[in-house]
């Protein structure tokens, strides 16, 4: 029995490798013929066999791909049946759909380049992950969660319910966005300073005009602004530090207002809260804050208090 039940999970976690393995090929390609996807699938290291993909086997992976990921593989009959993805650009706009591929990928890629292990180093994640399904289950069932939390504030750790609203990953942390029954407000509390995690049965009231994505839609990071209308920012990023901003913005929002040999201006329309302000300062001497006025000023009276310290 033991046998069978591990050559199942075997069965079931091939099949999924090579459907991530066909929806990023196609994504890939943009538009691409069955011929030209078995010709890649005889070269994958997935292809342990080393056998072509039957045609009704790619037919019953597209049906599989479509009810497990909402992801629809179509077929331009006209030109030459032609395979390719329907709603390919929402696959990138749904911020859990693409991290979730996104994750596979990489998964299988890895899956298939374990002979360099050692060549391919990785960051550490702090714990925390390991309360996830409890809150995945509690915003599914809306249902209070009592947790034992201890903030970098607090010598002790607190035990108190909480009314988990969305989850929400930054800087490689895991964070729960909740309503605090005790507060009557919305915090964010980072899982990996969680000591235990205890569903209720205690049901609570979602707001049904209430959007985690609005919610942080004008934020750079966890912490929220008590203010509802954002600022515009803007920074002037000198020498080739431009590129990083460019090809990892740092906010949705961002845009390319000026495009200068020895610099570049970028502007941003949120709230420049203290995760913000850390993030401009990580990058020294190469940004530069303009606008607003009170958000450079404080950028200038961090800088010199560092230069203080560093005299002394």
């Amino acid at each position: 029995m033991a046998t069978s039940r591990k050559n199942n999970k075997e069965r079931t976690s091939t099949l999924f490798n090579r459907y991530v393995w066909l929806v990023e090929t196609i994504l890939r390609e943009g538009r691409i013929t069955f011929e030209e996807i078995n010709d890649k699938w005889s070269r994958s290291r997935l292809n342990y066999s080393g056998d072509d993909i039957p045609l009704r086997t790619f037919h019953n992976h597209r049906q599989a791909i479509e009810e497990m990921f909402d992801i629809n593989i179509e077929c331009d009959k006209r030109n030459g049946y032609v395979y390719f993805i329907e709603n390919a650009d929402d696959i990138h706009r749904n911020g859990m759909r693409s991290w979730m591929m996104n994750a596979f990928y990489v998964g299988n890629l890895l899956n298939e380049s374990r002979e360099m292990k050692d060549r391919i180093l990785f960051e550490k994640i702090p714990s925390g992950h390991q309360f996830l399904t409890s809150f995945l289950e509690a915003i599914r069932d809306n249902l209070t969660v009592e947790i034992t939390y201890q903030s970098f504030e607090k010598d002790v750790p607190y035990t108190f319910p909480v009314e988990p609203y969305c989850l929400k990953v930054f800087r490689q942390r895991w964070y729960v966005l909740a309503r605090t029954p005790h507060y009557n407000e919305l915090r964010v509390y980072s899982l990996d300073r969680l000591h235990q995690v205890v569903i209720t049965n205690t049901p609570f009231i979602y707001p049904v005009d209430f959007s985690p994505e609005n919610y942080f839609h004008h934020n750079f990071g966890i912490i929220h602004s008590g203010s509802e209308v954002p600022d515009t920012v803007v920074v002037k990023v000198y020498g080739n530090q431009r590129r990083y901003f460019e090809t990892l913005p740092l906010h949705h929002s961002q845009t390319l207002v000026e495009d200068q040999i020895e610099y570049a201006l970028f502007r941003y329309l949120l709230h420049p809260t203290y995760d913000f302000v850390q993030e401009l300062l990580s990058h020294g001497e190469n940004v530069e804050v303009l606008k607003p006025i009170w958000l450079r000023q404080e950028i200038v009276d961090v800088v010199q208090q560092m230069s203080v310290m560093y005299k002394s």
